[in-house]
């Protein structure tokens, strides 16, 4: 037996979803600059703690707008405070740097800062909520409640979240309820894709700094070889995951860089390894550390090395992990306003600095997924150039859906009529 008031309450959600969905298609608002705007933010990229000319640019389009405009938060963050009467403050994010990446997509609009590429979709990320500043600022007639916007710069090297907040973010923005992002991926370009539960993986950087002693290339004997050694713990590293980590657990450690001496016949005196490790669940990451560390000393000891190696960790991700009831909230929003192209996400293993803002805050949050590729390609079973690669280059219609999917999110808490 269905409660009766449980059933009025999923009709009025339902009929919510749909004025919202209607209002996404037809909100009669100019979006004409905002090709134009993206075409911009990609051809005039800027490297992580380097945004300068892009938080201008930014920072100009917000001032014609009836908003709190802040900038110069953490670098060159900035946040948008559009009020609009009583109601729930809900915070959207953008992140807005750029990757030192080579393009070769061969774009009109191609990268003019050589060896430097928005090969990551950023400009597609703050172009899209750009378009939702101009649309909720045009149309206060259909919401009510505070929306923040907010630009965060240095992404790509996990600060600019943590910088925004240590320069206390706080006092400037009104406490949100809840927190809202989303990421540009592989994927068929206007789908968009949500899940609850870990949807990007934690991450750390762990720098692994070996001691050997050093000799002439012909007498090994008198070495302790830190080559070797790094060699062997390359071997053992993978033995973690592939012996030590269930099989239904997720864990990566990629050894991306091993350096280790310059010329053919020196045995050198160190070796560094500089290792990406990956989790969806924190007690799987804790145990890893503990194991990686394990491996490391170990193999130091069997070497007789005289010294201990040094362990560093740094550029740390925490896990984006979507409140569930905000999903809940969210989500038959997106079904009605996308309709099939509304898709479940799988857990993606790229990581984010996006939730140490709602972290931070103590706040529930969603992030979500916005598929980039032509239709054609992405179901030609063709590879398909992914995020951080040089041909990476969103399909039309791409930041038109992000847009379409942050309007709807956020309307689905601002929403009146």
């Amino acid at each position: 037996m269905t409660d009766s008031t449980d059933s009025t309450s999923h009709e009025a959600a339902t009929a919510d979803a749909a004025s919202i969905a209607e209002f996404v298609h037809s909100h009669g608002v100019d979006m004409d600059w905002q090709e134009d705007f993206y075409q911009w933010m990609h051809k005039h990229p800027e490297l992580s703690l380097q945004e300068e000319k892009t938080a201008e640019f930014l920072a100009e389009k917000l001032r014609g707008m009836d908003c709190e405009l802040t900038t110069g938060i953490g670098g060159h963050g900035m946040t948008a405070v559009f009020r609009n009467g009583e109601g729930p403050v809900i915070l959207m994010r953008a992140d807005f740097d750029a990757l030192p990446v080579h393009e070769t997509t061969g774009l009109p609009y191609a990268s003019t800062n050589e060896g430097v590429m928005h090969a990551c979709g950023h400009d597609a990320h703050s172009s899209a909520l750009m378009g939702l500043c101009a649309i909720l600022n045009e149309r206060r007639d259909v919401w009510s409640g505070t929306f923040i916007a907010l630009f965060q710069p240095a992404e790509e090297v996990t600060k600019g979240a943590g910088m925004m907040v240590d320069d206390d973010l706080a006092s400037i923005i009104p406490r949100p309820d809840v927190c809202l992002g989303q990421h540009i991926v592989p994927g068929e370009a206007g789908t968009v894709m949500s899940a609850p539960g870990p949807v990007l993986a934690a991450c750390d950087t762990i720098t692994i700094t070996l001691h050997g002693r050093s000799a002439h290339g012909s007498q090994p004997h008198e070495s302790i070889d830190p080559t070797f050694l790094a060699a062997m713990i390359v071997v053992r590293l993978q033995g973690i995951v592939g012996r030590e980590t269930a099989p239904d657990e997720f864990a990566v450690i990629t050894v991306g860089t091993l350096s280790s001496g310059h010329t053919n016949n020196t045995i050198p005196d160190s070796a560094t390894l500089v290792l990406n490790c990956r989790f969806y669940d924190t007690a799987v990451r804790d145990r890893t550390y503990r194991a990686i560390e394990r491996v490391v000393k170990a193999e130091c000891d069997a070497s007789g090395c005289e010294q201990d190696p040094d362990i560093e960790y740094s550029a740390h991700g925490e896990l984006t992990d979507n409140d569930s009831a905000v999903f809940e909230h969210v989500r038959p929003v997106f079904d009605a306003t996308f309709d099939q192209r509304s898709l479940t996400a799988e857990p993606w293993t790229a990581s984010e600095d996006f939730s140490e803002i709602p972290r931070h805050f103590g706040v529930p949050y969603l992030f979500w997924t916005v598929g980039a590729t032509d239709p054609e390609l992405w179901n030609s079973g063709k590879p398909v150039p992914g995020n951080h690669h040089g041909t990476f280059a969103p399909a039309p219609g791409t930041v038109k859906a992000a847009t379409d999917a942050a309007v709807a999110a956020c309307l689905s808490y601002l929403f009146t009529s």
